[in-house]
């Protein structure tokens, strides 16, 4: 079963690889050590009309497809799994929150500059209480006038401590539960709105995530993203979109982990033969392929459903299941392909392995996605 990816998917999938392989790859290294954003990978991201893939070219975007935007994320991820997962939930579930919900002005005067490249984005639902728990938010708004104050605190948010623009999930009325949170679009340097210092982390380190508290911090009604109320179906179909943008980029580490493991299977030398000869690591590789491929058929396959306007929350958490645990589980065998060399600091398949773990996490944990589609598999 092939793929079928368009001719001008192709195309974007060469260009992607080769950006990913001139201007990101040979940063990689130094940005997860350094633990910091790679501002000039995205100034070359953004030159090239990276960040805006799925946003319509009056928003200055590329005006193409989700898939086109997976298969950038996948090729972006292989190289540098940070830059990857930016690129994705910036384009995807940011940009695309703002089109799909966003007033006329809201898409002129947010969207655009994110689609461009000139302000980075961040989501901000998860607080220190409420994580897989929606429901469990404490963060507040209340009219006052034309205005809401927002108070609460957020955490792990992506890009937290350098974000241009901020969407926050709050309650307007937490009586109404489902239909009492709202979503803000706040812009970074309004009045009580305070990003914190950045977290260290095992992996992913050119991402910056952090806490980031508001503290009365006021905005104009016409910040509010969507009606009010309406705060938890933006989220939920930010988090849908977001789970095969991670889906894309577990295929990109598990797909440099396979490349990294042949080239060194194939190098490698014991018993007077390449171990790769070796049945061993041979049945590893084999593995690794298997899941490689059945990783990226379920992915894409998610990605078309959303592109064909086509119901695809269950085929998202299968997408980010597998791909997320077969990176994981895959990214563990490739440093045991390299043995010691693998274990060592700065070798890129213990990058790789660290990187793989948190998207099991992100977007929604493994027993999450597990809940999500054993609800669709049972229910009538």
């Amino acid at each position: 079963m092939e793929l079928g990816f368009t001719p001008e998917q192709e195309l974007l999938r060469r260009n992607a690889r080769e950006f990913a392989a001139r201007h990101v790859a040979p940063l990689a290294a130094a940005v997860d050590e350094e633990a910091r954003h790679p501002a000039e990978v995205f100034a070359g991201l953004a030159e090239g009309g990276w960040l805006g893939i799925p946003i319509p070219v009056e928003y200055g975007g590329a005006g193409a497809d989700f898939v086109s935007h997976c298969i950038a994320v996948e090729e972006i991820s292989r190289a540098c799994s940070s830059t990857g997962f930016t690129l994705s939930f910036h384009a995807g579930i940011i940009g695309l929150a703002l089109l799909n919900h966003g007033t006329a002005r809201q898409r002129e005067e947010y969207l655009v500059p994110l689609a461009k490249g000139r302000h980075l984005g961040a989501f901000s639902l998860t607080e220190p209480g409420a994580g897989t728990d929606v429901m469990a938010i404490g963060a507040t708004a209340v009219r006052d006038g034309g205005d809401y104050v927002l108070n609460g605190v957020k955490t792990f948010v992506s890009n937290g401590p350098i974000a241009d623009t901020y969407i926050f999930f709050v309650w307007t009325d937490r009586a109404a539960r489902g239909r009492g949170m709202s979503a803000f679009i706040v812009p970074r340097g309004t009045p009580g709105l305070y990003p914190q210092e950045a977290m260290k982390k095992m992996g992913l380190r050119g991402s910056q995530t952090s806490e980031v508290i508001l503290k009365d911090c006021r905005v104009g009604e016409e910040n509010r993203l969507g009606a009010e109320g309406e705060g938890l179906a933006v989220a939920m179909a930010g988090f849908e979109r977001g789970r095969v943008g991670i889906a894309a980029q577990a295929c990109g580490i598990l797909g440099a982990a396979l490349e990294e493991s042949i080239r060194h299977a194939r190098d490698r030398v014991q018993f007077g033969r390449p171990i790769a000869s070796h049945q061993a690591v041979a049945w590893m590789l084999a593995d690794m392929a298997t899941d490689l491929e059945a990783a990226r058929h379920l992915t894409y396959h998610a990605a078309r459903l959303r592109d064909a306007g086509r119901p695809f929350a269950k085929e998202a958490s299968m997408a980010k299941l597998f791909a997320t645990e077969a990176a994981m589980r895959n990214t563990v065998k490739a440093v045991q392909i390299h043995g010691g060399y693998g274990y060592v600091k700065g070798a890129k398949v213990e990058r790789l392995m660290r990187d793989a773990k948190i998207a099991e996490i992100y977007e929604g944990t493994s027993e999450a996605q597990r809940m999500i589609i054993s609800g669709r598999v049972v229910r009538p």
